[in-house]
């Protein structure tokens, strides 16, 4: 199975979709598993994991209801308020989904990132750590010290790292990103998702050889067993095509990676993550 681990859906007119604003001209629209369907196609792709992007329990349930119509829809990563009471409650209930594949923390929103350590938080990953419950990390670099921290207290987490904590590809930069990173492969519950790079990079003069070092970086640390492919379509499109996503990872890969450990990289791991 071939699977796209990290894409988006939206309807704008449901309002909840704060970040897209018209000067993201690009992203200002819907966009529905029509819009993709010929692009996984092309691409041997039999489905995605759609992923929330807003920050609402409304949203969620509306992925849910876009993947009782939609085959393609492999699997939904939502929302979760960590600090709410029944947060417990709504993930039990989102779980008799049988879409319904786990949520994403979003540290990058966060003011401070510390606020992960608090012993709220602490107390509810750790439950969903007992629970074996795939949470998806979007972090940026600068917040990786902080999320070193969190797997400390979360060991066994079953956690996947989202576009590969975007370090500073534009800048050309490798530190503190890598440093932080071999730390974190050392988690062997911790995965990450080769997606988001080209919105990173240089959004109109990005060259495909800005990404080989990251991507082959990332290769090494957790290895052909712990990576995804992830589109992140439609974000993607501010700077590149579905297909320039696909070429552009294909172009980076390790060159001795096998046809197995491509497979991987390109489905089974997700398949296996996210408990397909």
């Amino acid at each position: 199975m071939r699977i796209d681990a990290h894409q988006h859906y939206w309807q704008m007119d449901r309002g909840d979709y704060r970040w897209i604003t018209e000067e993201l001209p690009i992203l200002f629209r819907d966009f529905l598993p029509t819009d993709l369907q010929a692009s996984l196609q092309k691409h041997r792709l039999d489905g995605t994991i759609a992923v929330q992007a807003a920050p609402t329990w409304e949203e969620t349930e509306f992925l849910l209801r876009l993947s009782d119509e939609n085959p393609s829809i492999l699997g939904v990563v939502g929302w979760q308020d960590l600090t709410d009471p029944s947060h417990r409650e709504r993930y039990e209930q989102f779980s008799k989904h049988p879409k319904y594949k786990g949520f994403r923390l979003m540290i990058q929103d966060m003011p401070d990132a510390n606020v992960v350590l608090a012993s709220s938080y602490i107390e509810a990953l750790s439950w969903y750590e007992r629970e074996d419950t795939p949470v998806d990390l979007l972090v940026k670099e600068g917040q990786l010290n902080s999320l070193t921290k969190l797997m400390e207290k979360v060991p066994k987490l079953r956690g996947v790292i989202d576009h590969i904590a975007k370090p500073r590809i534009a800048a050309g930069e490798m530190e503190p990103w890598l440093e932080h990173m071999r730390v974190l492969a050392g988690y062997e519950n911790l995965s990450c998702k080769l997606s988001g790079m080209v919105t990173e990079a240089d959004l109109q003069q990005w060259q495909p050889d800005d990404f080989t070092a990251y991507v082959r970086e990332v290769c090494e640390l957790f290895g052909p067993n712990r990576v995804m492919f992830g589109s992140d379509w439609p974000v993607c499109l501010l700077a590149a095509s579905y297909d320039q996503v696909v070429e552009i990872l294909e172009h980076a890969l390790p060159a001795a990676w096998t046809d197995s450990e491509r497979k991987r990289l390109f489905g089974s791991n997700a398949q296996a993550f996210y408990k397909l």
